[in-house]
């Protein structure tokens, strides 16, 4: 079943059902102000700078030993790449920020488990700092603010100190929905242990313990360059995607459709519509073209598994074109 989405409720920011909050957290603050005076200094967390220059110089050792890995190996690490990306893309991001489609107890305690391998903070902090930036996108409560820089919307928003306007507004949104879930919950309170097991030791001893890989190749592979290339994955649909492209649903805002981007994060590139219409459980009005994430929750709805997928009328989506468009739409 899909659901499509009232012009009403889309027009006021309010979530199609009665049943659900009053108001949509992810849905842009208008009436947000930048305070006025110096931007307060940015503070380095050189921990997290000295963890982050050790990871890439891990994965780039682990580009070097990519010609000795097995065939299997390979499969394998591609393996585990597309289901760490499928916790962020189908589980943090269009179910758990979004709530654009509902999951059944199995598959929710999939992508939870699909998410600890992709090792990017636990589904309530990674929902709630998404729904800030949704909320507040590119402004100061912004937690990777685009207009500070591709650089800082990539990676160093997690170098330095969260800007305290993006902790404020945290802290107000309305997060029940989250806290109610039992298994958002049961993997925040054992995640340090999740991210262990499922990052780091399931992706190497898979190979190593079933067809003999050596534990260098399994731990640098499929381990470290897998969860580094997923990581960077989704910091371009921070960074790039908030920069290069055109944007045919709405020109007033900086988010792009970036065709790299739908390819490296399985389908999250389409963003000038998903900042337009982000409670639309496909991030794009071509369903499944160019969008692994999207196929994923169809197959899901076919075998039981999601249902109430939220859907934007073909006709609400060319209205929109023709009121903010920048002319470049190509339907298909």
């Amino acid at each position: 079943v899909t659901q499509t989405v009232p012009a009403r409720a889309v027009q006021n920011g309010l979530c199609d059902s009665p049943m659900e909050a009053p108001c949509r957290e992810d849905a842009f603050d208008h009436t947000y102000e930048e305070k006025q005076g110096p931007k307060p200094p940015r503070i380095v967390v050189w921990r997290n700078v000295i963890l982050m220059t050790l990871l890439h110089i891990g994965a780039l050792y682990g580009v070097l030993l990519v010609p000795s890995a097995s065939l299997a190996t390979l499969l394998w690490s591609a393996l585990c790449f597309l289901i760490s990306a499928l916790g962020v893309t189908a589980g943090a991001h269009r179910l758990w920020s979004h709530r654009s489609y509902k999951a059944t107890l199995p598959l929710r305690i999939f992508l939870a488990v699909a998410n600890s391998m992709s090792f990017q903070n636990d589904i309530y902090e990674w929902a709630r700092d998404h729904r800030v930036h949704h909320k507040y996108s590119e402004t100061d409560a912004d937690p990777h603010n685009a207009v500070r820089g591709f650089f800082f919307a990539h990676i160093g928003w997690l170098l330095v100190r969260k800007h305290p306007d993006v902790i404020e507004k945290g802290r107000k949104l309305e997060l029940h929905d989250l806290l109610a879930d039992k298994v958002v919950m049961f993997q925040r309170k054992h995640y340090k242990l999740s991210v262990v097991l499922m990052c780091f030791f399931v992706p190497m001893f898979v190979p190593w313990y079933f067809w003999g890989e050596s534990l260098r190749v399994a731990y640098f592979v499929p381990a470290l360059l897998r969860y580094t290339l997923v990581l960077n994955a989704t910091w371009l649909v921070n960074s790039a995607a908030h920069m290069w492209g055109n944007r045919p649903y709405d020109q007033g805002i900086n988010p792009r459709e970036n065709k790299f981007v739908t390819f490296s994060a399985i389908g999250e590139g389409f963003h000038n519509y998903h900042h337009t219409f982000p409670y639309d459980y496909a991030t794009s009005e071509f369903g499944c073209k160019f969008n692994l994430t999207t196929c994923f929750i169809d197959l899901m709805c076919f075998l039981g598994l999601a249902k109430d997928r939220k859907r934007v009328s073909h006709e609400m989506v060319l209205a929109r074109v023709q009121r903010t468009g920048d002319g470049s739409y190509r339907s298909g």
